[in-house]
C-alpha cells in the first residue's frame, strides 16, 4: 500500500481577498512541491463533496445550512463572517470538498486501500466549534474525519494530534467531553484564539496541551512531544490516528513566533507513525491546516509526506 494524496481544484476556488494570508497560492506551493520526482509513487484521488449528513457528524444542520446560505453568488463578492473569516462564491464547495477528501481518506486507509493520506485542502477546518465558524474555518475536517471513523467503521478510540501553531479550539470544543477521542495540541501561546492551556483537559482527560512560547524551537518542540504528547497516545492505544498539519510553527512563518524547520516535522511525522504502528495498523489521516509562508509551507509539507511514504 501506498501514501494518498487528495486534493481537489475547487479547494483554490475560495477566496478571503487581496492580501488575506489563507490564500489558493498556499496549495498552488504546495501541489508543486509534490510534483517533484520523489512524489511519483503517492497515490492521488480527488475529493469528494461531502454530503450534509456527514457534516452533520459534528455540526447541527442548522448550521449547515446557515453556512451553505451565506455564501454569496458568483459576482457578488465576499461575505465576512467574522474579522478573519469570509466565504466567496467557491467557498462553500471548497468546504465541502475538505471535508469530503478528510472521510475520503478515512475510507482508504480503514479499507487498507492506502497506507496513509495526506489530504491538501482548504480551508482549514481546527478552529470550527460545534457551530461556529472562526479563524479562516468553516467546518472542521479533522473532527468529522474521526467521528466519521467511530460512526462508518465501529473505530472505539480515535486520536487527533494538532501541531498547528495555533491552538485547534474548535477539536477541543467539540471532544471536550467525550472520552472516545484524544486530543492533543502543541501550539504558540499566549497567541489566537487564545485557548490551550496546560489545565484544559476535558471532562474526562482526554485533552492535551502542551503550550509553546514566542522563540521556541525544534528542540522544545520535541520535548514537548516526548514528555506530554506521546506517552499519552502510547497509553491511549488509537485505532486512528488524524493530523491537524498546520505548518504555520515554521521559523519562516509570518503569523507565528516559533522557530521549526523542515526536520522538526519529519520528525514528529514519524513518531506519530510509530504510534500508529503499535495501535491502528499504521492508519493516518493527515489533513492540511495552517502555514503560510509559501516557501516554508511547501518544504514542510515535502518533508511530512516524504516521512509518510517512510522516506
Amino acid at each position: 500500500m501506498s501514501t494518498l494524496l487528495i486534493s481537489h481544484p475547487a479547494c483554490l476556488e475560495h477566496e478571503n481577498g487581496l492580501g488575506h494570508p489563507e490564500r489558493p497560492d498556499r496549495l498552488r506551493a504546495i501541489e508543486q512541491a509534490l510534483e517533484d520526482e520523489r512524489f511519483h509513487m503517492l497515490a492521488r484521488e480527488q475529493a469528494p463533496m461531502a454530503q450534509p449528513e456527514i457534516i452533520a457528524l459534528c455540526h447541527p444542520m442548522e448550521y449547515i445550512e446557515a453556512i451553505r446560505n451565506a455564501a454569496p453568488s458568483e459576482g457578488e463578492g465576499m461575505v465576512r463572517l467574522d474579522a478573519d473569516t469570509s466565504m466567496s462564491s467557491g467557498s462553500f464547495e471548497a468546504a465541502l470538498r475538505g471535508v469530503g477528501g478528510a472521510t475520503l481518506a478515512v475510507d482508504e486507509v480503514m479499507n487498507q486501500k492506502a497506507a496513509n493520506a495526506f489530504v491538501a485542502i482548504r480551508p482549514p477546518g481546527h478552529h470550527t466549534e460545534t457551530a461556529r465558524p472562526m479563524g479562516f474555518c468553516l467546518f472542521n475536517n479533522a473532527a468529522i474525519a474521526a467521528r466519521y471513523a467511530q460512526n462508518r467503521y465501529g473505530v472505539e478510540r480515535a486520536a487527533i494530534v494538532d501541531f498547528d501553531v495555533h491552538h485547534g479550539n474548535g477539536s477541543q470544543d467539540i471532544f471536550w467531553a467525550d472520552k472516545s477521542v484524544l486530543y492533543c495540541s502543541t501550539h504558540e501561546m499566549p497567541l489566537y484564539p487564545g485557548t490551550g492551556a496546560i489545565g484544559e483537559r476535558g471532562e474526562h482527560d482526554t485533552i492535551v496541551n502542551a503550550p509553546l512560547a514566542a522563540g521556541d524551537g525544534g528542540d522544545v518542540f520535541r520535548e514537548a512531544f516526548e514528555v506530554a504528547i506521546l506517552p499519552r497516545l502510547r497509553a491511549f492505544k488509537p485505532d486512528i490516528l488524524v493530523i491537524s498539519a498546520g505548518f504555520d510553527a515554521h521559523t519562516r512563518d509570518p503569523l507565528a513566533n516559533l522557530n521549526l524547520v523542515e526536520a522538526d516535522y519529519a520528525w514528529v511525522t514519524k513518531k506519530l507513525m510509530e504510534i500508529a504502528d503499535a495501535s491502528a495498523q499504521g492508519r493516518i489521516v493527515s489533513l492540511l491546516e495552517g502555514g503560510y509562508d509559501l516557501q516554508g509551507l511547501a518544504r514542510s509539507v515535502a518533508a511530512h509526506v516524504t516521512a509518510l511514504m517512510r522516506g
